[in-house]
C-alpha cells in the first residue's frame, strides 16, 4: 500500500509539472504570436524631421541574430553589423532624417564589435557626413572601441564626470601550465610552424619572444589604424593623439575638451533639450523625434540592398538571382557544433544547398573565425571548391580569419579584409592530454592490454612515448603541408612564398594584403558588390542570409531563459570573471579534432 501511494504521488507530482510546463509553453506560443502578428501589422514609421540614434549599449555581431527578442518587449543585446550599417547609409538618402545621434557604451562579446566590423560601421557614418548630415555623439564613460565609433562626429559632447578609457591596447593570455603541473596534468605538444603559440598557454608560463613579437606587430597595425582614422576627425595628429594617450591614460572631461578628444563637456539633458530644437519638439514634454537604428532597419524592411562598388544609389530588387550571404562566425568544429560554433558537418551541409540551388547566383562567405578543427576546416573548404567550379564565390573577412578561419577563405574568387582584421595564422599543431600522475596521486592506476603497437596510443592514462609523438608529429607535418599547398593553389603563389609567410604568424589585414593572403581592403558590402558584378546581375538580384531564424518554439525557450531572473542579474564584476574562465575553458571543449589535431589561431589572442 505504501509502494502505491508512493508511486502515486510520485505520478501526481511529474503530471503537475508536466502541465504547468505546458501551459508556459501555450501561453509562450500564444504571446510569440500575438507579438509576431502586432509587429507585422504595426511595423515601424519613421516621422520626417527624426534623428536616426545609434545606441551602442550593445553587441555587433557579423551573422543576424538567432533570436529577435524585441518581439518580446524585451531588449535586444545583439544587433547585426549589415543592419546597422545599411541603415545608416539609407539615413544618409532619407530626406525623413535630420542626422545621426551615436550614445551609448558597446558591449562586445564573443567575436562580435571587432575592430574590422567597427570599421566598416565608422565608414557608414562617414557616409552620413558626406551627405551633408550633422552625426552629433554624446558619451559618459567610453572605451576605445565607443570612442573609435563616436569621435566621427561633427559635436561631440561629454559628460562632466565621464571618462574616455582609452589607454592603448593591449593583449593578455593567461597560462595554465603551471597549473597543469601543480594538479598532476601532463601535456605533449607536436606543432609545425614558429608562430604557432596557440598551445603556449598550456606548456609556458609566459609568451614566447616569437609569440610576443607576432602580437606587438599586429597591435602596432591596428592602433595605428585607429589613430589614423580618429586623428582627422578630431582635426588632429596621429602622435598628438599618442601623446595625450601616454600622458593621461585615461581621460577626465575637462582634459578631453583640451586636447580635442571631444568638443564640449555637458549635461544629458542638455543635449536633449537641443536636439528637442533641431527636430523641432522645442518645451515639449515629449522627447526629441528619434528613431532606433535597430528599428529604421526594420522600416525600410528590404534587407537586399547593396551598395553598388562606386557608391551610388543601391540597384532595384529583382528576380535574375539570389546571391546568398553565409556567416561562418565562431570556433570550427567538427560535427554539428553548437549555436555559437562553426560545426563543419551543419556548415557544409547548408553550402551544398546552396550549391545545389540554381537559383542562387553567387555566395558571399563572412569569415569571423579564428580557426579550429584541422579536419573539419577541410570539409568546410572541400565545399567551397565545389561552389567556385559552378558559381562565384568571394571572401570577406570579419575581425577574424585566421588559421582554420583563413584555411576556408583560401580559395575564394576574392578575399576583402579590412585593414585591422586578423589573419593568416597559417600553421598546425597537435595537443595531448594526460593524467597518471594526477590519478596516481588518488591512488589510481591504469593497465593495458592491446592488439597493435599503437592501440592505445590516443589515450589520456599516460604520456605519449617518442615513438607515438613521432607518429603525431608526421601527422601535423603532412597536414601543415597540405595546408601550405592548398593556400598556394587557391591564392596562386608559390609554395615558398607561402612558407616565407606561414609559420604560424598572424597579420593584420594590411600586411595580409601587402604579402597576398588577401587581394583587396573592403568590408561586407564591397563583397557583395564583387559577386554581384562577377555573377553578372549588378542590377537585379535578391539577397538571402544564412544561418536562419530560429523555430518559434525555440525562439520561446531562449526567451524565457533569457528572462530568468537568475541570468537577469548576472552582471557586474562577478560576471566579468565567470566569462573569462568560461572563455577559456570552452577552447577545450572546441578541441573536438578526431586526431587531435588543429589549425587554430593563438587560443586566448583577445584585444582590450
Amino acid at each position: 500500500m505504501k509502494n502505491f501511494f508512493t508511486s502515486t504521488l510520485g505520478a501526481l507530482t511529474a503530471l503537475v509539472i508536466f502541465s504547468v510546463g505546458c501551459l508556459v509553453l501555450l501561453l509562450g506560443f500564444m504571446a510569440a504570436m500575438a507579438a509576431l502578428g502586432a509587429a507585422d501589422k504595426a511595423r515601424p514609421g519613421v516621422t520626417r524631421g527624426s534623428y536616426l540614434v545609434f545606441d551602442l549599449s550593445t553587441n555587433i555581431s557579423d551573422a543576424p541574430p538567432r533570436v529577435d527578442l524585441s518581439f518580446f518587449g524585451a531588449k535586444n543585446d545583439t544587433v547585426q553589423l549589415r543592419a546597422v550599417t545599411r541603415a545608416l547609409r539609407q539615413a544618409a538618402q532619407d530626406d525623413r532624417i535630420l542626422g545621426v545621434f551615436i550614445t551609448g557604451d558597446l558591449s562586445p562579446a564573443a567575436f562580435g564589435s571587432g575592430y574590422a566590423a567597427l570599421k566598416e560601421v565608422r565608414e557608414a557614418l562617414e557616409s552620413v557626413k558626406a551627405a551633408g548630415k550633422p552625426v552629433s555623439a554624446y558619451i559618459t564613460h567610453a572605451n576605445t572601441k565607443s570612442y573609435y565609433l563616436a569621435s566621427v562626429a561633427d559635436d561631440l559632447a561629454m559628460d562632466p564626470y565621464g571618462v574616455i578609457m582609452m589607454p592603448g591596447l593591449a593583449s593578455q593570455p593567461a597560462f595554465f601550465a603551471g597549473m597543469l603541473d601543480k594538479y598532476g596534468v601532463n601535456v605533449q605538444v607536436t606543432r609545425v610552424g614558429k608562430y604557432k603559440s596557440a598551445v603556449e598557454p598550456f606548456t609556458r608560463t609566459e609568451m614566447s619572444p616569437e609569440n610576443r613579437e607576432e602580437v606587438q606587430k599586429l597591435l602596432n597595425d591596428i592602433w595605428g589604424d585607429l589613430l589614423a582614422d580618429i586623428a582627422p576627425s578630431r582635426n588632429l595628429m596621429p602622435a598628438q593623439l599618442q601623446s595625450v594617450v601616454n600622458t593621461e591614460g585615461l581621460l577626465r572631461a575637462d582634459t578631453a575638451k583640451a586636447s580635442g578628444f571631444v568638443d564640449r563637456i555637458a549635461y544629458r539633458d542638455e543635449i536633449y533639450d537641443a536636439l528637442k530644437v533641431k527636430t523641432g519638439n522645442a518645451g515639449s514634454k515629449e522627447p526629441f523625434k528619434q528613431i532606433a537604428v535597430t528599428e529604421y532597419a526594420k522600416a525600410i524592411r528590404d534587407i537586399a540592398d547593396s551598395p553598388k562598388r562606386d557608391g551610388s544609389v543601391p540597384r532595384t530588387l529583382g528576380r535574375a538571382g539570389r546571391i546568398a550571404v553565409v556567416y561562418a562566425e565562431g570556433e570550427i568544429v567538427d560535427g554539428e557544433g553548437e549555436s555559437t560554433d562553426i560545426g563543419s558537418t551543419k556548415f557544409s551541409r547548408e553550402l551544398r544547398k546552396l550549391r545545389q540551388d540554381d537559383n542562387v547566383k553567387a555566395v558571399v562567405l563572412r569569415v569571423n573565425s579564428p580557426g579550429g578543427s584541422a579536419s573539419a576546416s577541410e570539409i568546410i573548404q572541400r565545399e567551397i571548391r565545389l561552389i567556385k567550379a559552378v558559381k562565384p564565390i568571394v571572401i570577406s573577412m570579419g575581425s577574424y580569419a585566421a588559421s582554420g578561419g583563413y584555411w576556408i577563405s583560401a580559395y575564394g574568387d576574392r578575399i576583402f579584409a579590412e585593414s585591422t582584421t586578423i589573419t593568416g595564422s597559417i600553421g598546425v599543431f597537435g595537443l595531448q592530454f594526460d593524467v597518471e600522475r594526477l590519478a596516481n596521486n588518488f591512488g589510481v592506476t591504469f593497465d593495458s592490454v592491446k592488439t597493435g603497437k599503437f592501440a592505445d596510443s590516443l589515450t589520456i592514462a599516460r604520456p605519449k612515448t617518442p615513438e607515438e609523438l613521432a607518429v603525431l608529429q608526421r601527422m601535423v607535418d603532412w597536414i601543415y603541408t597540405e595546408f601550405v599547398a592548398k593556400v598556394a593553389e587557391g591564392r596562386n603563389l608559390t609554395r615558398e612564398a607561402v612558407e616565407e609567410i606561414a609559420q604560424g604568424r598572424v597579420w593584420s589585414g594590411t600586411d595580409a594584403l601587402r604579402v597576398g593572403l588577401v587581394d583587396e581592403l573592403g568590408g561586407l558590402d564591397d563583397a557583395i558588390a564583387f559577386a554581384a558584378e562577377k555573377a553578372g546581375i549588378v542590377d537585379n538580384y535578391r539577397l538571402v542570409e544564412y544561418p536562419r531564424e530560429k523555430e518559434i518554439f525555440e525562439v520561446i525557450q531562449e526567451y524565457l531563459y533569457e528572462s530568468s531572473p537568475e541570468f537577469a542579474h548576472s552582471t557586474g564584476l562577478t560576471r566579468k570573471i565567470a566569462d573569462r574562465v568560461e572563455m577559456e575553458l570552452k577552447m577545450l571543449r572546441t578541441f573536438n579534432d578526431p586526431k587531435g589535431i588543429y589549425a587554430r589561431m593563438p587560443m586566448n589572442l583577445s584585444i582590450n
